[in-house]
């Protein structure tokens, strides 16, 4: 019983619906799919802006969509968060006003995206396929095949895209790939850790994983890979996230071999403050990925 109930929590994709469009924004786009290496369908928008520059936006796993987090549906846990919607359509904005397209999708369990191979969220071992797809389908775009590509990563995106790179040899070998902004990476074990919950819940949620939905969520995760990231990395954290650990956001920041730069931001004691952040602060995002794009 307990061992489902924390599995659930962490593992099974919540209500994630995609509750807003780019049209409120006044954006020009069109809807897109494209398929992942093991099938799985995936649901996206191309945002219009340059055709010689694209971002491509993760978003964070389980109760979000490519669209950001909101609080319907949510019950107890809606304020767990962050205090009100996030919109990810805010960067999007303004990085098409700086001249950017921006390829916003749905990674799989999540919004209108199809379901995987397991129907988990696998925190980052699974949805590494569905980075790699993004990226060839902007590589393989007629409009766009010679663009350069900046990654937006976010939270459970950051550490997809840190296991495409130590497990996808093409997400290394393409030259279109200019950077990435990781923000807020996490690893299950010190996103539980940092929940407080009692040892023998966090051991039967992980028997629980483990025996009845074939997901090892233990260990290091994706930090091994982290020294395959081959692109200009710029780390945004903030420092007050009651849902990390410090050290091991600075162990990612320093095994990363590459030009890199750390943004520690001093926000509310959120999780979500950084995401709510990410969408009214443009210099930063957009000083990393004028830099290299």
């Amino acid at each position: 019983m307990f061992g489902k109930a924390i599995s659930d929590l962490m593992i099974k994709p919540g209500k994630s619906p995609v509750f807003e469009t780019p049209d409120k924004y006044g954006l020009q786009y069109e809807d897109v799919t494209f398929t992942a290496k093991d099938s799985t369908m995936l649901s996206g928008w191309l945002l219009k802006g340059g055709n010689d520059k694209v971002i491509i936006q993760s978003h964070f796993g389980v109760q979000c969509s490519r669209c950001g987090f909101t609080q319907d549906g949510k019950g107890l846990m809606k304020n767990a968060l962050w205090t009100s919607d996030i919109h990810f359509l805010n960067q999007a904005n303004y990085l098409v006003e700086a001249g950017y397209s921006v390829l916003m999708y749905d990674l799989r369990n999540h919004g209108n995206s199809g379901e995987g191979a397991t129907p988990w969220v696998t925190w980052g071992q699974d949805e590494r396929k569905d980075v790699l797809a993004a990226v060839s389908f902007i590589s393989n775009h007629p409009e766009y095949a010679q663009a350069s590509i900046g990654l937006l990563s976010i939270c459970m995106g950051a550490a997809s895209t840190t296991f495409a790179y130590g497990l996808e040899p093409e997400m290394k070998s393409n030259s279109n790939v200019k950077a990435l902004i990781a923000v807020q990476p996490l690893t299950y074990d010190h996103f539980v850790d940092a929940m407080g919950l009692p040892g023998f819940l966090v051991n039967s949620g992980n028997v629980y994983n483990k025996s009845k939905r074939g997901v090892n969520l233990t260990g290091d995760s994706f930090l091994p890979y982290t020294r395959e990231i081959s692109v200009p990395t710029l780390v945004i954290q903030n420092e007050n996230d009651p849902m990390t650990n410090l050290n091991m956001v600075n162990r990612y920041y320093n095994d990363l071999r590459v030009e890199k730069e750390l943004l520690m931001l001093t926000l509310e004691k959120k999780r979500g403050a950084a995401y709510d952040w990410l969408g009214k602060n443009s210099e930063q995002v957009l000083e990393w990925f004028g830099k290299y794009i």
